[in-house]
């Protein structure tokens, strides 16, 4: 029967597939299938049905089938214990465990302090013009509301002596999101540099754009070229010795709390004018720059708006990493090229890429974020972000006094620490962890180039900070 054949050929069908793979599958049948011998010239054969040849007919099912569902295959390149998901596994089996242990949490880059009275007031009043036809908000902008815009070109930049364009200023719900999402501006192809270590979110989305190959045992990925931030580069990297297409660089940086001087970042914009590259500065802590001499924006440094798009953030400005809002800058003169060597302009391809995935930030938000730039918003803002800074002092002196060495923590709220007693990144995770209960985050995460760190933060309460480092002082064990 014609049925009972058909089955025979599934079987024989999912056998040889099994046996062989679907590449080979794909050799042996498509030549077959097209009235072709695999070894010999063209020879009429008549179209196979899944009667007389189901094996052929299921290999081609199999190979060919437009109702296949293919995944986007990059992403299984990705590491599966992603930093911040393994830490929170340990943590799970720790606290099951150690019930009550009392953990301190100075890991993860999460803000305590609540939002400063400038900011609900202003997120009330724009929830009570919501109650209103006449003051009543819909969809809004893409790029983001002229009030907020008008605000940041005026004291984010123009207080640095910097002039920019309201429409070079997009606004958004996270610069975790713009960091990851900018990359699909440019050419697959396109050839990433990168700090190691390096915020992963650099990282991981351009393996999933198809920018690079596997990772190593080390965890580099083939295909990008790494910059090494070492102690003894000041965790300041050189400039690559090669041509590259994207240059990721963030400073204040997460997670070794280093800065630029302004020579530094003039370096960077003379290498990207050269190669005719393009930076993606994160500058999302300038807030926490105390020295002078030390840039907020890279378009402090001259002609770095024909090289450079720029990343901020209100979360750990203001506190807002649950409220979010944040925005990006793409200058007006800032150019790609086609493959034809056809100049485009990148503010129009960022603005096309928002007007199409992206809704805009809620009202609400943007107008608690136009808040911060009152004159009480920005004294509350200054208050907040020293009370951060302190938090970090007191870490890096209390680690300090104890012998071990400590970086970061004074332009930023990151304190970068190396481990003791040639332990590695996640050995001294778990020791800290296990004899004083605090929470870390291992070096090894953010790269190669992070084993034999842990990144500490400001970010926890004063309470909780000081006893944090009590608990390192007494219990730690050398």
């Amino acid at each position: 029967m014609p049925e009972e054949r058909a089955l025979q050929g599934l079987r024989r069908g999912h056998d040889f597939v099994a046996q062989k793979g679907h590449q080979a599958a794909q050799t042996w049948v498509a030549p077959r299938i097209a009235g072709k011998n695999a070894n010999t010239n063209p020879r009429p054969t008549p179209r196979p049905t899944m009667a007389t040849h189901p094996a052929r007919t299921v290999c081609l099912y199999k190979c060919y089938s437009s109702r296949m569902v293919r995944i986007n295959e990059h992403y299984l390149k990705l590491k599966t214990n992603y930093l911040f998901s393994e830490i929170a596994r340990r943590l799970k089996v720790f606290e099951a465990e150690h019930r009550g242990a009392g953990l301190i949490r100075l890991g993860i880059g999460d803000v305590t302090l609540p939002l400063q009275p400038s900011v609900i007031g202003a997120l009330n009043d724009a929830v009570q013009e919501m109650a209103y036809a006449k003051t009543f908000r819909g969809y809004g902008p893409e790029q983001g509301y002229d009030f907020l815009r008008n605000a940041i070109v005026e004291h984010d930049y123009g207080s640095h002596g910097v002039e920019l364009a309201v429409d070079e200023i997009f606004i958004s719900d996270g610069g975790k999101q713009d960091s990851g999402n900018i990359q699909e501006i440019f050419a697959g192809n396109a050839v990433v540099a990168l700090m190691d270590p390096v915020y992963p979110v650099y990282v991981l989305s351009n393996v999933m754009a198809g920018r690079s190959g596997e990772a190593d045992i080390a965890g580099r990925y083939a295909g990008f070229v790494y910059l090494p931030c070492t102690a003894e580069n000041g965790f300041r990297p050189t400039l690559p010795d090669r041509h590259v297409d994207l240059i990721y660089l963030c400073y204040p940086n997460n997670p070794t709390g280093s800065v630029l001087t302004r020579n530094e970042l003039t370096k960077w914009v003379e290498y990207a004018h050269r190669e005719e590259a393009v930076i993606l500065y994160d500058a999302a802590y300038e807030s926490y720059i105390r020295q002078a001499d030390i840039p907020h924006s890279i378009y402090e440094i001259p002609g770095a708006k024909a090289c450079a798009i720029e990343f901020r953030s209100y979360s750990k400005t203001a506190g807002f990493t649950g409220t979010r809002c944040a925005f990006t800058v793409v200058p007006n003169e800032l150019r790609g090229h086609t493959a034809n060597g056809d100049a485009v302009g990148l503010n129009a391809l960022w603005f096309q890429r928002q007007s199409t995935k992206y809704n805009a930030t809620p009202y609400i938000v943007q107008r608690a974020a136009a808040a911060l730039y009152t004159p009480e918003g920005r004294r509350q803002t200054k208050g907040l972000i020293d009370f951060y800074l302190e938090n970090a002092r007191i870490i890096r002196e209390g680690l300090q006094a104890i012998g071990l060495t400590v970086y970061g923590g004074t332009n930023s709220p990151y304190l970068w620490i190396k481990t003791s007693g040639g332990l590695s990144s996640w050995e001294f995770f778990d020791k800290l962890l296990h004899e004083a209960h605090v929470v870390s985050t291992p070096g090894a995460g953010f790269g190669p180039a992070g084993e034999g760190y842990l990144r500490l933060t400001g970010f926890g309460t004063r309470e909780n900070t000081e006893e944090a480092v009590e608990r390192i002082r007494t219990k730690l064990t050398f």
